[in-house]
């Protein structure tokens, strides 16, 4: 089942639309949060977006810009604002359908089955990030993201917070760390990656995340889930 996001601050529209998908077998979900539109995202996983352009806070280009720089997941611009500049600037931003309002109930499903249909014929995964306690680790472009600061990542930092949070909640132990690290059975200081962790913890403690990381003496290392 597919599910979509709907990003309305009419919530009449809202739900009108919201109950017509639902019954064509979509999952849906209308954002009620406006200031945090990307963290509903992250948490919901949606594959398709419904966009207004005017909402409170923040427009709809800015928070197409922000999901732009976690994923590809397709965007569709509704708005009465469907002049030919808006439109171009809806698709510059990275949209990838327009639909003016009023609309038809029955186009708009046309419109959103045509988009799923032509975007995940392949099965392609479009979100590729891991997030924690709002921060967020960009596994395209290795950096790290957290209340509008961004941090890139060395090699071995981007490593070593991946398999933490992929295993968040679990201890990983150094041997496990070790190895992905540096893919070889060949010996390796083990202060070599006490040194790696306690830089990567300075690096998100200035930008707020302090304690971050969890010691496990002897053992290893963990994000508390």
């Amino acid at each position: 089942m597919y599910k979509i996001m709907i990003v309305e601050d009419d919530f009449t529209i809202a739900e009108i639309v919201k109950n017509h998908l639902s019954k064509w077998g979509f999952e849906t979900m209308c954002v009620v949060n406006f200031d945090k539109v990307t963290e509903q995202f992250l948490s919901y996983d949606p594959q398709l977006i419904l966009m207004d352009i005017s909402l409170p806070y923040y427009s709809g280009y800015h928070w197409c810009s922000e999901i732009r720089k976690l994923s590809k997941v397709p965007i569709v611009f509704v708005s009465s604002a469907g002049d030919n500049m808006n439109i171009v600037m809806a698709i510059n931003m990275g949209g990838d359908d327009f639909i003016t309002k009023p609309f038809d109930l029955n186009v708009l499903l046309a419109k959103v089955q045509a988009l799923l249909r032509r975007t995940y014929s392949f099965g392609q995964n479009q979100l590729n990030v891991l997030e924690h306690r709002g921060a967020i680790l960009n596994l395209n472009d290795t950096s790290l993201n957290y209340q509008n600061q961004k941090i890139d990542l060395t090699k071995n930092d981007f490593k070593i917070l991946q398999i933490l949070l992929e295993n968040k909640g679990k201890v990983v132990s150094r041997e496990n760390i070790m190895q992905r690290l540096w893919e070889s059975d060949s010996f390796i200081d083990d202060n070599t990656l006490t040194v790696n962790v306690t830089r990567l913890r300075k690096k998100l403690e200035e930008i707020g995340l302090s304690q971050w990381i969890t010691t496990k003496k002897g053992i290893g290392y963990l994000i508390e889930d």
